[in-house]
């Protein structure tokens, strides 16, 4: 299985399971690591907002043109920002590593 690893708002680092066919928002929600996720994965908001170690960031498929409307609202915004819903678990990001931002903003309704 998969495994990926989390950099917490504290900077520590916590691998975990993460099952292919899975988001990065949902494999947070299962190990309970602190990402909002206000709109359930819909693309409707930012709260989901991680950035991808630079290593990894340019493994993942590019984002749609609605993922970078709403990465233009997230908070801390880095080059290699991402939201957690639209990146997909797969054997071939086995140890994709992301880091929390400081905060999230949540523009959503």
């Amino acid at each position: 299985m998969p495994k990926m690893v989390f950099v917490e708002r504290n900077g520590v680092a916590r691998e975990v399971d993460a099952p292919a066919g899975l988001s990065v928002l949902e494999v947070a929600h299962k190990h309970g690591v602190d990402i909002e996720g206000a709109c359930e994965g819909s693309l409707a908001c930012s709260t989901c907002h991680v950035i991808v170690d630079p290593e990894w960031f340019g493994k993942l498929a590019k984002p749609s043109e609605d993922e970078e409307d709403m990465l233009d609202l997230a908070f801390g915004l880095e080059k290699t920002s991402r939201l957690g819903c639209q990146i997909v678990m797969s054997e071939a990001l086995d140890g994709l590593v992301v880091k929390l931002p400081s905060a999230t903003r949540n523009a959503a309704g």
